[in-house]
């Protein structure tokens, strides 16, 4: 449990996550629930992105995006919910340094990707609604690799930053982190010396990193509604907000709860509250994104009834 460096020092070497409960049979329940919630994230986003992947008339730059969120909500779910399942069974709820330093940094980087390319997908939207002829020239192959490629960088370089400021303070007892996996806050507080400095400094990039993505795709959509309005008809009016309406509601699950946890003053924080608000932009997010968008997707649902006709075909 501890790593003895010195006569005076010893430092925490792993980590025990406290998860929600500790009776078992609310364990077993909970297991059950939380298996059917992250299998079927995994199932319903890895259908996008297959269906994506095998219809050539997906193969536009807003389906390239979605099935790129899809991937990323596939890696956020589980980089955390396996460990908590396992927990939940398991006697032993530990953690090593270095696994704790590696969750942390994945599930950083992940979700930050992910925040930033709600934004790479509100200028999509806008490009389509504001200037539709001239969509596949400013959007092209070329530049949505680039716009991908430098939201994974960003996300990757903001999350190693908040990771290091973060797993480089002491640890030196207690253990236990109030939490189903390596949060950041969580893990802080147990940190063996004032965090002031590192706490102004992550609360800096949380901010960064949180409302400018936020102000992009407010700023985007204010130029989409000023598009739409000057549409006549209403029927060209509804068929433009459609288009916008799955993103829209996806900005407002995820930005909501993450807002809540990283964005509040620290005097707020509530341990418990944070567990349950990370478990809805974590795992219900991902849960409901291909439920939104394949609902309100006449060309997801065209491309999952294409590969149904062909399979039942094979099979005849």
């Amino acid at each position: 449990m501890w790593m003895i460096p010195g006569q005076n020092q010893s430092w925490v070497s792993e980590f025990i996550l406290l998860g929600f409960f500790s009776d078992p049979t609310t364990n077993n329940i909970l297991f059950t629930v939380f298996l059917l919630i992250y299998l079927s994230s995994v199932m319903g986003n890895g259908l996008i992105i297959l269906l994506i992947c095998l219809d050539s008339h997906l193969h536009t730059p807003m389906y390239f995006f979605l099935c790129i969120l899809a991937m990323l909500d596939m890696g956020s779910v589980t980089t955390t919910m396996p460990q908590m399942l396992v927990h939940l069974l398991a006697h032993s709820q530990t953690i090593s340094f270095a696994g704790c330093w590696l969750q942390m940094f994945v599930f950083s980087a992940l979700c930050m990707i992910e925040g930033t390319f709600f934004v790479v997908m509100a200028y999509d939207r806008y490009v389509a609604i504001c200037h539709p002829l001239r969509y596949t020239v400013i959007l092209n192959w070329g530049i949505c690799i680039w716009l991908a490629a430098g939201t994974c960088i960003c996300g990757f370089l903001f999350s190693l930053l908040h990771t290091f400021f973060t797993m480089s303070l002491p640890y030196c007892g207690p253990n236990k982190v109030n939490h189903y996996f390596c949060e950041g806050p969580s893990v802080r507080s147990l940190a063996c010396m004032h965090t002031h400095f590192i706490e102004m400094v992550d609360q800096i990039l949380n901010v960064f990193v949180g409302l400018t993505p936020i102000s992009l795709i407010v700023a985007s959509y204010i130029r989409i509604s000023m598009a739409i309005l000057k549409i006549k008809s209403t029927q060209g009016r509804c068929k433009a907000f459609s288009t916008c309406a799955s993103h829209l509601t996806m900005v407002s699950l995820f930005y909501g709860p993450a807002s809540y946890i990283y964005l509040k003053p620290k005097s707020s924080y509530s341990p418990e509250q944070d567990k349950q608000t990370a478990l809805f932009y974590n795992a219900f997010t991902a849960l409901l994104n291909p439920v939104v968008y394949s609902l309100r997707n006449k060309d997801i649902k065209r491309a999952f009834l294409k590969v149904i006709g062909h399979s039942m075909a094979g099979w005849i």
